[in-house]
């Protein structure tokens, strides 16, 4: 399995998480994700920067690690040939480093636009047709389509990736999983749903990622991680059948004024204990993920997380495949 750092725009302003991003690489982690949000989940988070500029940045400060967006929507606030063009610019300024990761989005960070927010069933036909122009795109070929929700006039990436560049799409479910696993060279999921990998790998011809993410919240005190993980995350209740739809961080703070911080210790690891943080990545690993990103919860205590824990962390992680593979 390899092992990410979140890059959680919605919690770090830009310049810390290109900081961020140095040391996770410095300490050994395998890839990056990038959150890509107009807003964040809650005030108390407070930042939202633009992501596909802070991977720039990151690209260029870095030299091992993959990138990836987890995820970006290419169907309201942004054009799939937009998408195209950034993601291809990415690619050559990371050295083909760059995954293009996609999601069917968020009423939080595509209502901007002032178009509306259409039902799940419409958004994944969006999607599925973003991502095939997409890829027709990134060939550098001359493309003009005319689809049921996107046209594209004799447009062309002028700067094509140098190699492939890979795609992953988040899916949830039996019929996500046969709508995108043909569009896609990778799944992102955020739940360990072992059945979700099976069905994945069924439609697939060869082998492909599986990308999980999973939040934790380290301090050196437990109460002071509960306490940072109820402030910032305990919107992640929610699920994202009530995630997705959701305007504003106002209405995340109404549905969430009655979870406690004792819930939210429940369903994400707090505290100094790596065993705890081991034990939840374990569901993943069975489950068939082949890649985790952590989400190192708050920007309070980020810097401390990287110093005194992460090094020690990735090493649990590790030892802890090894002792499953020889076993």
């Amino acid at each position: 399995m390899r092992f990410g750092y979140t890059l959680m725009t919605e919690q770090s302003g830009p310049r810390r998480l290109v900081d961020y991003a140095v040391r996770a690489e410095q300490l050994g982690f395998d890839f990056e994700v990038s959150s890509d949000h107009y807003s964040p989940w809650l005030t108390e988070q407070g930042h939202a920067p633009y992501a596909w500029s802070v991977l720039g940045a990151v690209a260029q400060a870095t030299e091992r690690v993959e990138l990836a967006t987890y995820v970006t929507c290419p169907i309201q606030r942004y054009h799939p040939a937009v998408v195209a063009q950034k993601a291809a610019t990415l690619s050559l300024l990371s050295e083909g480093r760059f995954i293009l990761g996609l999601g069917s989005g968020e009423n939080l960070n595509e209502h901007v636009t002032g178009e509306g927010w259409v039902p799940i069933a419409q958004r994944q036909d969006m999607l599925a047709e973003a991502a095939t122009i997409i890829r027709e795109l990134l060939g550098g070929e001359l493309v003009t389509w005319a689809g049921d929700y996107f046209r594209v006039d004799s447009a062309r990436i002028w700067d094509p990736p140098e190699d492939e560049l890979q795609m992953a799409i988040a899916v949830s479910g039996k019929q996500s999983v046969n709508r995108f696993a043909p569009l896609a060279d990778h799944l992102i999921a955020v739940e360990p749903d072992s059945a979700l990998v099976e069905s994945w790998d069924r439609r697939k011809a060869g082998p492909s990622r599986k990308i999980g993410q999973l939040p934790i919240c380290w301090a050196r005190d437990r109460d002071d991680a509960v306490r940072r993980a109820h402030e910032q995350f305990r919107w992640f209740g929610g699920g994202w059948g009530v995630n997705a739809d959701l305007p504003t961080p106002a209405g995340f703070a109404a549905a969430s004024q009655f979870v406690r911080p004792e819930d939210v210790a429940d369903t994400i690891p707090c505290g100094p204990h790596l065993d705890a943080i081991v034990e939840a990545v374990r569901p993943y690993r069975e489950a068939g993920f082949t890649d985790l990103a952590l989400v190192q919860v708050g920007d309070e205590g980020q810097t401390e997380f990287l110093d005194e824990a992460a090094g020690e962390l990735l090493e649990r992680l590790r030892a802890g495949e090894a002792t499953n593979r020889s076993t």
